[in-house]
């Protein structure tokens, strides 16, 4: 670890990214992935924050990234309050459940403090995230809309009771929407892989379509 350094991502960097992305994402949320597509197109949106989008390189060779986009929290009157959300974050497959990915995600916390962030609200497995303080959606009155508060939306105060005592709603970024022939044209340029199946597949399944009542 004490060789670990974390840096801004360098255009440098793009097409490594891109592939740890790919590696560290294939087959586990369904067969194949998209997550290195999404990373390829949210450095050119409107919303992407180029000061948190990180890498972190041990002994000289890129190892992990995490990027962040702009998102909202929309209160009852219509207020907005503006917070992060991070994703795609990955480290590389030999690298994982090592400590790695835990230090590049505490360190973009400890940055998105200085920067006058207040709170981070993520879609995710709830056992990779609550050690670094996420909790439930529920626990802090963030919902998906119309009162659904999906298993999978964990939310992090980076400033203590930012959103305490309110009811809000969150509105997701733009930047993760995109064309699925865009994303299979743009995957062309890597490496043929074959799609299989995971037991995580249906974990992703479960969460994401769950819901806390």
């Amino acid at each position: 670890m004490s060789n670990l350094i974390i840096r801004n991502e360098m255009k440098t960097d793009y097409k490594i990214v891109e592939k740890i992305t790919r590696d560290a994402f294939w087959d586990v949320n369904f067969p194949g992935c998209n997550e290195h597509y999404l990373v390829h197109i949210l450095r050119s949106h409107k919303d992407f924050i180029p000061e948190l989008d990180l890498v972190a390189e041990l002994d000289g060779s890129v190892i992990g990234n995490i990027m962040y986009t702009k998102s909202a929290l929309v209160d009852e009157n219509g207020g907005e309050k503006e917070i992060l959300t991070f994703g795609p974050v990955c480290i590389v497959p030999e690298f994982q459940r090592m400590g790695y990915g835990k230090k590049l995600i505490e360190f973009s916390f400890e940055r998105a403090k200085k920067m006058g962030y207040e709170a981070v609200v993520i879609f995710g497995h709830p056992s990779n995230y609550i050690s670094m303080g996420f909790k439930s959606c529920k626990k802090y009155n963030v919902s998906a809309g119309d009162d659904v508060y999906p298993c999978a939306m964990l939310v992090k105060e980076l400033k203590q009771d930012a959103l305490s005592g309110g009811k809000w709603v969150y509105r997701e970024s733009s930047a993760y929407n995109f064309d699925e022939k865009d994303f299979e044209e743009f995957d062309k340029q890597f490496e043929k892989r074959e799609k299989g199946y995971r037991q995580s597949q249906e974990e992703f399944y479960i969460y994401s379509h769950s819901v806390i009542k």
